[in-house]
Parts: structure tokens; sequence; C-alpha cells
């Protein structure tokens, strides 16, 4: 019983602060006229204000991203960039409110969302609203893993599933090392895994050439610029597809 009224009284707790966030945050949304203005910056800082701390904002995030899946305390801290410590502290807390639930296999402790949590939907909304932004702090170390010609963004970071990939970067002369770490900033940022395709200017100009269905199909769907050191890339694809 006491068990019982502690875990309501957790839930009471959270659900006030949870509240008094969505006040404030449809104040900041409606501030303008109307117009949207919350930034990804004030969004992530408030739900880091909502939630006590940067590493439970994030693994909130990353187990809501990806609710279908299990995972180790290893792999949890690896892939959120996260010190072990930190990572089981978190998921003790995380498992005292039923948010998410242990299962144990050849000896190890794999840990996967309980989808049955009380909030369940209502935190899916919020995250996937903070999370659908092409702000991320991560994406403007893009322009220093090379000579960067093409930089474009879609799927999870525009919240566009119909997109085969999450980014397209057209680069020469990539370091490895630095184009590996900026994909697992911005994987724990995001909260899940980054799709991309790279490839060479002379790999893009063939692939232009041909008509590739898979540059067709993402110019023609939602994407954005980030960076763009190709002029006109766009018109000449679609202008080579007309004959």
């Amino acid at each position: 019983m006491r068990q019982i009224k502690r875990q309501f009284r957790n839930y009471i707790i959270f659900k006030g602060k949870r509240d008094r966030f969505l006040i404030i945050l449809n104040k900041r949304i409606f501030s303008e006229g109307n117009s949207l203005a919350v930034s990804q910056s004030d969004m992530s800082e408030a739900l880091e204000t909502l939630f006590g701390s940067k590493a439970k904002t994030r693994l909130l995030r990353f187990f809501l991203m990806n609710p279908e899946k299990q995972y180790s305390a290893a792999e949890i801290a690896r892939k959120n960039m996260l010190s072990p410590a930190v990572v089981k502290k978190e998921i003790n807390d995380l498992k005292k409110i039923k948010f998410i639930s242990q299962h144990s296999r050849k000896s190890v402790k794999y840990y996967a969302l309980d989808q049955s949590f009380h909030l369940f939907y209502e935190l899916k909304s919020l995250f996937a609203k903070s999370s659908s932004s092409p702000q991320c702090k991560s994406l403007a170390k893009l322009k220093n893993i090379g000579d960067v010609k093409l930089a474009l963004i879609s799927g999870t970071f525009l919240n566009y599933p119909k997109s085969k990939v999450d980014m397209v970067l057209v680069a020469n002369n990539v370091n490895r090392n630095r184009l590996k770490n900026v994909m697992n900033s911005l994987e724990a940022e995001v909260g899940k895994e980054i799709s991309f395709v790279l490839m060479t200017s002379e790999e893009f100009k063939y692939r232009v050439d041909m008509l590739d269905r898979f540059l067709l199909d993402f110019i023609e769907g939602a994407y954005t610029e980030l960076i763009n050191k190709i002029p006109g890339f766009k018109r000449i694809i679609l202008g080579k597809k007309k004959y």
C-alpha cells in the first residue's frame, strides 16, 4: 500500500510539472500573433528543466523514440553519450515509476519502454515535437567533417517518415572519425539512429546524370538545406527529368 501511495504521489508531482510546462509552452507558442515562437533550444532547455536533468531528458527521448527495442545499460550509455554511473541512476528512477521494464537474457539485463505507462502518449507527442527540428546543435559540426558541398536533412529531423533517409551529404576529403563523432552526437540528441547517404562530388554528378531515382524521390519530398555549395542543384535535377 505504501508503494502504491508513493507511486501515486510521484504521478501527481509529475503531472503537476507537466501541466505547468504545457501552460508556459502554450503562452510561448501564441505570444507572437499565433506564430510558433518556441525554438529547438528553448524546447530542449524547457524539457531539461521539467524533468530535472539533461541525462533524464535524453533517456526519456531515447526510449520514446525506440519503443519496440531493448537495450543493455552499456548500450544505453554508449548511444546516449552518458556515463555508466549516470545511466544506472536514471534507469533505477525510470523503473520505479514503471516507465521502463527490465528483462534478463543470458545473465545480461535489458531495458525497454513500458508502453502501458500512464503518460506514454502525452510524452511521445511532446518529445516528437522537440525532436522534429532541423536545429539540433550537432548539425552545425557537419561543416567540419571535410569539404562539404551539400547537406540536406529530412526524415527524423523533419518528422517526415516518407523519406528513405534522414540526411544526404555530398562531401570530398571526409574525415571518417569526425563524421562518426558528429553522427554519434546527433543520434544522442534525437534519440535514435540516423540514416544517411554520403557521396563525393563526382558520385553526385554521376547520380544526377543518371537521374537516380533515390535523389529524385528525396528532393521531391520534404527536406531542409543546411549547406548548399551547388547552386541550382534541384533545378538541374528536375530539369534533366523533363528530357
